[in-house]
């Protein structure tokens, strides 16, 4: 059976989760700029929320993941259909954002994952992984969305880069060398 969310809750844990992420990205450089991109058609189509301008000039594309899951402690929830009834594609498999930075609104935890080595990754092990639906309701109406419930130990084994940060060293005032240097 789907779980059931509204779309004013998932669209309170997506904000809560982009100020996450807004405080992860200064942290780790805070002399960069950060534009919000979600409602700019351009970068919806690419699957991409924040343009992070960084002091040393790189730009990079970051899509901006919130969960606020209990029971999927320890997992990621990897959107593979986004609107099952449009067959829509999940943003996890078309995104062209560099990075994907999942929040854990719960524990207020950022876990930055290179995407396209992670989405890589999955791709080559997909069929370890159970899928999950979920149904959010629009008033009368709704869509399924449909991803992959990934532990979270697998990729950050697996994936070179990827990264979790607890909420106390996302926010300190270390340099970014000692900040991205926790693991699980």
């Amino acid at each position: 059976m789907a779980r059931g969310y509204s779309m004013q809750s998932v669209r309170g844990a997506a904000d809560r989760a982009m100020a996450v992420a807004r405080e992860f990205l200064l942290a780790e450089d805070a002399r960069a700029d950060i534009h919000d991109v979600q409602e700019d058609p351009r970068f919806q189509a690419r699957g991409i929320d924040l343009l992070w301008a960084r002091s040393s000039g790189a730009l990079l594309g970051i899509e901006v993941k919130g969960d606020r899951q209990a029971t999927r402690r320890g997992n990621y929830f990897f959107e593979l259909v986004s609107n099952l009834e449009k067959n829509t594609p999940g943003c996890f498999l078309y995104s062209g954002a560099h990075l994907l930075l999942y929040v854990f609104l719960q524990r207020l935890e950022v876990h930055a994952l290179p995407l396209l080595a992670t989405r890589s990754w999955f791709l080559e092990n997909a069929a370890r992984y159970p899928l999950r639906h979920t149904r959010t309701t629009l008033g009368l109406e709704g869509y399924t969305t449909v991803g992959a419930l990934v532990p979270v130990r697998d990729v950050l084994r697996a994936v070179d880069g990827a990264r979790r940060i607890p909420r106390a060293a996302s926010t300190a005032t270390t340099p970014p060398s000692s900040a991205g240097a926790v693991t699980p």
